[in-house]
């Protein structure tokens, strides 16, 4: 193999590699920006739950089959 194919086969590789960087980036990038959606989302539904809503364990009647 010629010094400029082996040349032009790292190119091409190193371009291949930069391409799916990107490609990982972008999901890493939109990963990101769900999961922070999310801890938004879960942030306001634990604020709009009222803790009165909950009874504590003690004034919790059994269950049926005990």
């Amino acid at each position: 193999m010629a010094d400029t194919d082996r040349l032009t086969e790292i190119e091409r590789h190193l371009a291949n590699l930069e391409a799916q960087l990107d490609d990982l980036n972008s999901v890493v990038i939109q990963q990101g920006r769900k999961i922070d959606r999310l801890e938004k989302d879960y942030r306001a539904l634990r604020d709009s739950v009222d803790a009165s809503l909950v009874k504590p364990l003690s004034e919790e009647t059994p269950p049926p089959h005990y």
